[in-house]
């Protein structure tokens, strides 16, 4: 992992953004089953044996040592329930962030308050976050909105990028500047 990235728990407000583990798989496997929250990205929910597997690459960390892999559950501090992940992949200046909520938690905000914890927390670290959002996917392009990312009009693999305005000489808010 990048040297001075270290994964941490993040307060957000009705959640807890916890770093991933692959004891979660089996609670996750439930969260992340419904095949509609493919509907975007494609492909279909892991079986509890591939999610594990893709939690056990994921604690290993990035092959390449100038990058971080940042992975967290987002659990809800009302019972405790994991309800979704959101992630950062952080190399040089610049972090690519996803988030996920399972179908049962979808509407609540979660997505959104999730997104802003992590921006937030990635802020003080990196020049720029970026996500991509399927044209077509709403939801999540106002999650990314809320997040504080703006479109750039770009297109990559058929997503719309979304970035952080650039920092100006001296402003620690990120909101001076341009993309």
């Amino acid at each position: 992992m990048r040297g001075d990235v270290v994964v941490e728990v993040i307060e957000a407000g009705r959640l807890e953004l916890v770093p991933l583990e692959v004891s979660h798989a089996e609670e996750m496997a439930g969260v992340l089953g419904d095949p509609a929250l493919h509907a975007f990205i494609g492909g279909e929910p892991e079986s509890l044996e591939e999610l594990r597997a893709r939690y056990v690459r994921w604690e290993a960390g990035a092959p390449d040592p100038d990058t971080a892999w940042c992975n967290w559950v987002v659990r809800e501090r009302d019972g405790g329930c994991l309800v979704g992940t959101v992630q950062a992949t952080v190399a040089g200046e610049g972090a690519e962030v996803a988030w996920v909520v399972g179908s049962a938690w979808q509407g609540r905000g979660y997505a959104s308050e999730a997104a802003r914890a992590l921006v937030g927390w990635l802020r003080p670290r990196v020049r720029t976050v970026v996500a991509h959002v399927h044209p077509d996917h709403a939801a999540s392009a106002a999650v990314a909105r809320a997040a504080g990312l703006v479109p750039t009009g770009e297109i990559h693999d058929g997503e719309v990028r979304w970035a952080t305005p650039l920092r100006a000489q001296g402003d620690e808010t990120g909101m001076g500047g341009t993309i």
